[in-house]
Parts: structure tokens; C-alpha cells; sequence
């Protein structure tokens, strides 16, 4: 039992790092530098500094402030972090999420749209999307 309870604040620590990781990989990406994402996140370059460190374990306050500075999803940052649970990928999720001019709620409400018509399509048993079929 002893031996489980050690691996779990290890798996903590790795998402953590992992987190950091991906936030730092993004901004690199971006060209931002560790000040101006701190200025656009609100927080200090310290506590920024610890957080791509993996010593940190931010909000989903700061995630959100974070993914605004990046100019990305907070969703992605949501994932990353084990807040959220990852969601299938496509090329319509994908340019929904990717959608700088899209508020999240916006984006939440487009994904939830587009999942019930795929569920629907797929109940119906139609692969190619054509529901209607023409006479002969």
C-alpha cells in the first residue's frame, strides 16, 4: 500500500513538469518571451518561471490567463494539466479550437453542436453524411 501512495504525488509531479513542458514549447512557438507571457497572464516571471519548471501547479484561473497570453485553447492547457479529459481529434474540432477570434464558450457551444450531429449520423447508420437519397 506504502508503494502506492508514493507513485501517486510521482504521476502529480510528471503532469505537472509535462505542463510546464507544453507551456513553455508554446510560447517558444510563439516567440513570446517569459516576461511578456507573465505581463499577459498577470502573474509575476517568477512564479511563471516555476510553473514551466514544474515546481508549480497553476489554477484553471491562470491556465486561462496563460492560454490567453499564448493566444491558444485553455482547453489545451485544461488537458495538459489533467483538469479536463483530451477530446477526439479532427479537422473541424481542431479549427474550432485553433479559432483566435472564438470566445471558449463559443468554442463549447460549436463542439457540443458538432458531437450531437456526428451522434446523430452515426445512430442513423450513415457513413457518408447524405441523408437523402434520390429517386430513381
Amino acid at each position: 500500500m506504502e508503494r502506492m501512495d508514493k507513485a501517486v504525488p510521482k504521476a502529480v509531479n510528471q503532469a505537472v513538469s509535462d505542463l510546464g513542458g507544453y507551456i513553455r514549447t508554446q510560447r517558444n512557438n510563439a516567440q513570446i518571451s517569459l516576461r511578456q507571457l507573465a505581463k499577459l497572464a498577470g502573474v509575476s516571471n517568477p512564479y511563471l518561471s516555476q510553473v514551466e519548471r514544474g515546481l508549480r501547479k497553476p489554477s484553471a484561473e491562470i491556465l486561462q490567463q496563460i492560454a490567453k497570453g499564448l493566444r491558444i485553447s485553455a482547453e489545451a492547457l485544461y488537458v495538459q494539466a489533467g483538469i479536463l479529459e483530451s477530446r477526439e481529434s479532427g479537422p473541424v474540432i481542431d479549427a474550432i479550437l485553433a479559432d483566435p477570434e472564438l470566445s471558449e464558450r463559443q468554442k463549447q457551444v460549436l463542439l457540443d453542436i458538432y458531437s450531437s450531429f456526428r451522434r446523430e449520423q452515426d445512430a442513423d447508420g450513415d457513413s457518408d453524411g447524405d441523408t437523402h437519397q434520390p429517386e430513381e
